[in-house]
């Protein structure tokens, strides 16, 4: 089954969430999901800075009391799943001043845009966030 292809960029809380719950989705459906981070998405999964909503107030208590999975609750299903492989773009990276060891263990691999343009081709579920 061709995987869901989610291209995180921006590094906002709702902008992460978004593209974290259609990987969710993807993988309690069954479907394999490929997340790639880039700039300041990859920052902040590098900062491990997945607990701060950067939310208005109300949404941010609206959320809580509805019991909206976290950024973390949802990266944490999505690992569960084993259908789910994240890739840290190796640009990004060096753009923003990290090493590779701030992504070790919190992704599955560093590539560059060969690499990324490689994998994804000819993929039809893809989202940009």
């Amino acid at each position: 089954m061709e995987p869901v292809v989610i291209f995180l960029h921006a590094g906002e809380y709702d902008r992460v969430h978004q593209g974290l719950s259609i990987a969710a989705a993807a993988t309690a459906a069954g479907r394999p999901a490929e997340l790639y981070f880039s700039w300041w998405a990859l920052e902040r999964l590098a900062a491990d800075r997945l607990d701060e909503a950067d939310l208005r107030e109300d949404v941010a208590e609206s959320m809580e009391r509805r019991q909206v999975p976290t950024l973390r609750a949802l990266l944490g299903h999505v690992r569960e799943s084993g259908l789910a492989r994240l890739y840290a773009c190796s640009g990004s990276l060096h753009a923003l001043g990290l090493n590779p060891s701030a992504v070790e263990g919190r992704v599955d691999a560093l590539l560059g845009w060969s690499a990324i343009l490689k994998r994804t081709a000819g993929k039809t579920d893809r989202f940009t966030l």
